[in-house]
């Protein structure tokens, strides 16, 4: 069902982000998948780059390199369960904005991927968040998200 709804909304998944460092993707506690980072990139090429608010990124750019990271954490989840529609509920997600100094609209950049997660999973996709605005995040990437679900 989750499938379908990512066809119909014209999304698909990229392949499930690799560590790109000495950790793992995801660690399984009973119920709980915890994600590590994904950063604005498919399939290992970097999609959104910059600083929001520092004349490259925008807040809509913003929005869409974190719907890309969305897409990465259905890829990791589907990698470490083998079905999204195991997912229960969304419990956090950690979004990171890398952005100037005194950016205030991290909240609007990271809907990008809370949206999807609701528009997925409907109230199942709602979560609690962080929304941060840093100084630089790997790759220069625009966004990075870290993401809790639990499933069954």
């Amino acid at each position: 069902m989750i499938e379908t709804k990512l066809k119909e909304s014209g999304l698909t998944l990229p392949a499930a982000p690799v560590a790109g460092g000495n950790y793992v993707p995801y660690r399984i506690n009973g119920n709980t998948l915890i994600l590590a980072g994904v950063i604005s990139a498919r399939d290992g090429v970097m999609t959104h780059v910059g600083q929001v608010g520092g004349g490259v990124q925008t807040v809509e750019t913003g929005y869409a390199a974190a719907q890309v990271c969305a897409l990465n954490v259905l890829a990791a989840i589907k990698g470490a369960l083998g079905d999204l529609g195991r997912v229960k509920a969304f419990l956090y997600v950690g979004g990171y904005v890398n952005a100037v100094a005194g950016f205030a609209e991290s909240p609007q950049v990271i809907n990008g991927a809370s949206d999807v997660f609701v528009k997925l999973y409907g109230e199942a996709g709602k979560h609690a968040r962080a929304a941060v605005a840093v100084a630089g995040l790997p790759k220069n990437a625009t966004v990075e998200i870290q993401v809790t679900v639990s499933f069954e």
